[in-house]
């Protein structure tokens, strides 16, 4: 089974990743490295972090699918979670292979942006998170930058018919819901 858990930055996916991970053993690649080998490894390419998520997505979309499709053939459980995935992508994988991917994306779209400023410093993944050492300002230009993304991908989503979990209020119990949606049998 592959899992794709998609959305805005610090919206939960890498902490859906790790739970299952955990719970089930299915190892995860997260789409930060692959972005960030670009960016270090071989800027010649374009794709770099400072980049808006949906380009980044756009840039690596071929790669991505191609990556998918190998992965599925190989039969390996995988969850693979980043920002650059669109929806129309996960729509075109769940369509080829109906019962082998299951996706869904997550955001914030209706966030209270003061709230989400400390929920980004309270859940920060410590030293190696590049919010650690930001200013409140420039945290609380990202989130207003997420929010933004998170209508976007929610609206993508209605449209492509891909599960979309806002984590706007009660962030925990939607991390909760989200995880338990990608492994249900039906999910």
């Amino acid at each position: 089974m592959l899992y794709l858990v998609s959305g805005s930055s610090r919206s939960g996916k890498t902490t859906i990743a790790q739970r299952i991970l955990k719970q089930e053993g299915i190892p995860y690649l997260s789409l930060d490295w692959i972005m960030m080998g670009f960016t270090n490894g071989m800027p010649e390419f374009g794709i770099h972090d400072k980049l808006w998520p949906d380009e980044i997505a756009k840039r690596l979309e071929s790669f991505l699918v191609a990556m998918c499709e190998s992965v599925l053939w190989t039969g390996q459980n995988l969850v693979i979670e980043g920002e650059a995935i669109l929806p129309q992508s996960a729509r075109g994988l769940i369509v080829s292979h109906p019962e082998q991917v299951r996706a869904c994306f997550l955001g914030f779209a209706n966030v209270d942006i003061d709230q989400k400023v400390r929920e980004a410093k309270t859940y920060s993944s410590g030293e190696r998170d590049w919010l650690t050492e930001e200013s409140d300002a420039t945290i609380r230009n990202h989130i207003k930058n997420m929010v933004e993304h998170s209508r976007l991908i929610e609206a993508q989503c209605k449209a492509n018919g891909i599960q979309y979990f806002d984590t706007s209020t009660g962030f925990l119990a939607t991390i909760d819901e989200a995880t338990a949606y990608l492994l249900s049998p039906s999910g």
